[in-house]
């Protein structure tokens, strides 16, 4: 495994499985974001993406914590800057990043911690962990999309409580409601996080990237937009294969179909 510095804050370690592994690493202020760190952060994911020999990103904090949230001692240098520079927006490069990216939350989830978990496209949450909003408590006005993507994966009554009243959202809640996609013993966190990383790298590639965006950008449409956009790229992709690829295609699924037990009636 690759490794980078560790006086870094921001850890990105690559594995020659194609999983790349990045991490928030400030356990002793619960992996609070400075303004560098979310630039550092927000080039991660960007250098990532562009790295052909990374195939899945897993996001975790160290410590007892995932990510308290941006470090409000020094609120001013943060909510002051162009936060329209998307180059140091972590939500950003994520949605702009082609990679499935799976988030494994434990202990908590604070504000922007919570909005970095809503990025990602899977969520791992260890038991007990609890996703928090606080922009309320502390007139915070949201800028990286929690306002408008809490409620509809888990519903405008519940979000609005949420976010209204800073209640917190318990992993084993949000599983129920569909935000969390398995919660697990803390020890397990990271093993479950890989393992659905692994079943992702041993998909094809292209198709998984394709997949991804389509599913992505669906969600931005109505019902029907959204399958007129899957039918356009389906058309797309299937115009563009050539007759080495469908044989290929073939002989890939003729092979997994030998594989199976026979059926008995």
């Amino acid at each position: 495994m690759e490794r980078s510095d560790p006086e870094k804050l921001i850890l990105v370690n690559r594995e020659p499985d194609g999983i790349a592994f990045v991490t928030i690493n400030r356990p002793k202020a619960l992996n609070s974001l400075t303004r560098a760190m979310m630039r550092d952060l927000a080039q991660a994911f960007k250098a990532l993406d562009r790295e052909d020999s990374v195939r899945v990103i897993v996001l975790s904090g160290s410590g007892r914590a995932f990510c308290s949230g941006v470090d409000l001692t020094a609120a001013e240098d943060v909510f002051k800057g162009d936060v329209k520079d998307l180059e140091a927006d972590p939500v950003a490069q994520m949605e702009r990043c082609r990679k499935p990216i799976i988030v494994a939350v434990g202990g908590f989830a604070v504000t922007a911690g919570f909005e970095i978990a809503l990025a990602s496209d899977i969520v791992v949450a260890a038991k007990r962990t609890k996703f928090i909003d606080t922009h309320a408590r502390f007139g915070i006005f949201p800028s990286w999309g929690l306002s408008q993507k809490l409620s509809r994966i888990i519903g405008p009554n519940k979000a609005r409580e949420v976010s209204l009243a800073a209640t917190p959202l318990t992993a084993e809640v949000a599983e129920r409601l569909g935000f969390v996609n398995h919660v697990v013993e803390e020890g397990e966190l990271l093993k479950k996080a890989r393992e659905i990383a692994e079943a992702i790298v041993r998909n094809n590639q292209d198709l998984v990237m394709r997949y991804k965006s389509v599913i992505n950008e669906g969600l931005k449409l109505d019902l029907g937009h959204a399958l007129e956009l899957e039918k356009e790229r389906a058309h797309d992709y299937y115009n563009g294969m050539t007759k080495d690829q469908f044989k290929k295609m073939q002989e890939f699924i003729a092979g997994r179909s030998s594989k199976k037990p026979s059926s008995k009636l």
